[in-house]
């Protein structure tokens, strides 16, 4: 080579790595609270992994018969054989009824009971009364809830001028001093390397149950996805 690679430089308050469930949701968030956001992802959007999600989302509504977000926690905590950490266990549990209201009200289009209430369909391990009952919990869009959030979100994140970076391929983060300042990406379509500082670097790469071992300056967020902050 004669010369560097040329580099296009982008600059936002936050740049958010994945366009699956976790990071259109941190997309749509950031956007909406006014800060310049973009999102870079590898992908188009509504093809990321989370459109593989067919069954649905977990959460105590009670539409279709008694439920309480302490039968679903006994249930989670049981499924994770009593090792999974119980305070984040129970906070995803209580706030699953707010999120499903909150994407219904972005217009996630749930199937629906006959009297117009979110469906829910029974799944493995859910009970009610603390394992004596079957409880009917798991909130769905026909067969492709997944399919329906990346939709949604998608369009609510370009509603609120998030910004996307499409077929876009990070390469790595840009450190200094123990702090994440932003990311280098590749351009799958011309080759060109892209660098973008951010005063917050999300990844929402998917895969995070398989990192056994925490990382120094981040933390995981709790919820459907799989998302870490970089600071």
């Amino acid at each position: 080579m004669t010369k560097s690679y040329e580099i296009v430089d982008h600059t936002y308050d936050v740049v958010v790595v994945g366009a699956g469930g976790a990071g259109l949701r941190a997309t749509l968030g950031l956007a909406e609270a006014g800060l310049k956001t973009a999102c870079v992802t590898k992908v188009f959007p509504t093809r990321s992994h989370t459109v593989a999600a067919q069954g649905g989302v977990s959460a105590s509504l009670g539409n279709m018969g008694e439920d309480d977000w302490r039968w679903h926690m006994y249930d989670t905590v049981k499924g994770s054989d009593w090792l999974g950490d119980q305070d984040a266990i129970e906070y995803m549990v209580r706030e699953a009824a707010p999120a499903i209201l909150e994407l219904e009200h972005y217009g996630m289009p749930f199937s629906r009971t006959e009297d117009g209430r979110i469906y829910q369909r029974p799944f493995g391990g859910m009970t009610t009364h603390y394992g004596e009952g079957i409880a009917q919990r798991t909130c769905a869009a026909a067969d492709r809830t997944g399919h329906a959030m990346l939709h949604t979100l998608y369009q609510q994140s370009l509603r609120e001028h998030a910004e996307f970076f499409i077929e876009y391929f990070a390469l790595d983060l840009i450190m200094e001093d123990g702090s994440c300042r932003g990311l280098m990406a590749w351009n799958l379509d011309d080759g060109t390397i892209h660098r973008f500082r951010a005063q917050m670097v999300i990844i929402a790469t998917g895969g995070y149950g398989r990192v056994y071992f925490s990382c120094t300056g981040a933390h995981t967020q709790t919820g459907d996805g799989n998302a870490m902050v970089a600071r």
